[in-house]
């Protein structure tokens, strides 16, 4: 009942407006006083400390940097016109052309918003000058984003990594095939209702059209090659991969392209360390509420819980996966993952379930909670950026919602779809 009690305020004082990491340090130090143990306090700045200094987290900010040097460094219009020539000639063109795009920007940026941000304004723009209902592109715009983190890179499996000391390289590997299948999902429903509609397609490109756009944005093709060659060849961690993407974009964006300036550099800069420390401070915060919970043992007693509950890891993932969807519509997902993992991980050993697998199961419904209210953050992104208001895009979100729920359900009880990559190029399988 503790659990219950301690979560329930940290709800409450998330819905009284109080951000997501000062009502994480608030509860816990509420509650340590309450215990009558306010000498924990003394100790709060170590393990704030403490949770932001492990070695997988310093991916954090270098894959931010690497996503931010690449947004304004040429590549993002070049993506959008290698996709635009291969599948901007099937109904709905521009729509599936946002998409692609974006299942091919997933190697550069590891976040949703950033996608959203960076490629959302072309994408809608390009939209608006087909024609199309601007909810319509907003919805396919904030959609498509999701995918970004589930294909690698990407950050929330960095975290899911280094708290459930889970191989990030396998995590990557294990999102490629639900990443693909999200975005034959997401066309799938804009083919639909393009059809209903009757949105127009593009003229097809011709084979040297193709040739050459593919040329001209080859580069910025090659950022997860570069990442996940060197991570499977053993060339470097995958930190040290965050790095390489970095140096990477910089020669890409300042001496190829010649899109990036100083100017630009000082603000993607600023911008990163802005980024970094909302992350930071809010994995800092958690790493308090943590010690919370282990010294109440929340873990042991919600392992017993659902034992007595049942025995079918499969309906385990099923609660999980509903607590999850929950949590989605009130939480942003990094904090849900730190509040979470803990207490998940020893029921995972318990009921014999993947970590890797779970990892990325739970990386796609965190991906959910993005385009979820009151708080999904891609929702409210593009509803700025494109100037719909958040009931007109939700309203046209829901089909799009509905087929990713349909892609979690189908790799939570196919989990060949996950590990299958990772278990034949790592050997990670059990």
């Amino acid at each position: 009942m503790l659990v219950l009690l301690i979560f329930s305020v940290l709800v409450v004082l998330i819905l009284a407006g109080f951000p997501i990491a000062v009502a994480m340090g608030l509860t816990a130090v509420g509650f340590f006083i309450g215990l009558g143990e306010p000498r924990m306090l003394g100790a709060m700045a170590q393990r704030m400390y403490a949770s932001v200094s492990s070695v997988p987290l310093l991916a954090i900010p270098f894959f931010i940097l690497a996503g931010n040097l690449m947004n304004v460094g040429g590549i993002t219009d070049r993506i959008f016109s290698f996709a635009r020539t291969l599948v901007g000639h099937i109904r709905g063109g521009l729509a599936h052309v946002s998409v692609l795009a974006s299942m091919l920007f997933a190697g550069v940026t590891g976040a949703a918003l950033a996608e959203a941000m960076g490629l959302g304004v072309v994408e809608i723009k390009a939209m608006d000058a087909a024609k199309f209902d601007r909810p319509f592109s907003a919805a396919v715009v904030a959609s498509s984003s999701t995918i970004g983190p589930v294909i690698p890179p990407s950050i929330p499996m960095v975290i899911y990594g280094a708290l459930a000391e889970v191989s990030v390289g396998a995590l990557f590997l294990g999102g490629v095939v639900p990443g693909v299948l999200m975005g034959l999902g997401i066309m799938l429903v804009i083919y639909a209702l393009a059809r209903r509609r009757s949105y127009r397609s593009e003229p097809r490109a011709t084979v040297g059209q193709i040739i050459r756009s593919f040329f001209d944005s080859l580069l910025g093709l090659l950022t997860p090659v570069v990442i996940m060659g060197g991570i499977l060849g053993g060339v470097f961690t995958p930190t040290e991969a965050a790095v390489a993407a970095v140096a990477y974009a910089m020669v890409i964006g300042a001496i190829v392209y010649r899109e990036l300036d100083l100017q630009r550099l000082a603000k993607i800069l600023w911008e990163t360390v802005e980024q970094t420390v909302r992350v930071m401070f809010i994995i800092s915060a958690a790493g308090m509420f943590g010690w919370l919970l282990v010294y109440i043992r929340a873990a042991e007693e919600v392992v017993m819980l659902l034992t007595t509950v049942t025995t079918s890891p499969a309906m385990i993932l099923l609660i999980f996966n509903v607590v999850l969807l929950v949590l989605g519509c009130f939480m942003e997902g990094i904090a849900i993952m730190l509040l979470t993992i803990p207490i998940f991980m020893p029921v995972l050993a318990k009921f014999g379930i993947d970590p890797v697998h779970f990892g990325v199961v739970m990386t796609l419904n965190l991906m959910i909670g993005l385009l979820t209210p009151p708080v999904g953050m891609v929702l409210y992104a593009v509803s700025t950026i494109a100037e719909v208001p958040i009931v007109k895009l939700v309203r046209e979100l829901l089909p799009f919602i509905v087929i990713l729920v349909g892609v979690l359900l189908l790799i939570t009880y196919v989990p060949a779809l996950v590990t299958w990559l990772p278990n034949t190029l790592m050997g990670t399988g059990r």
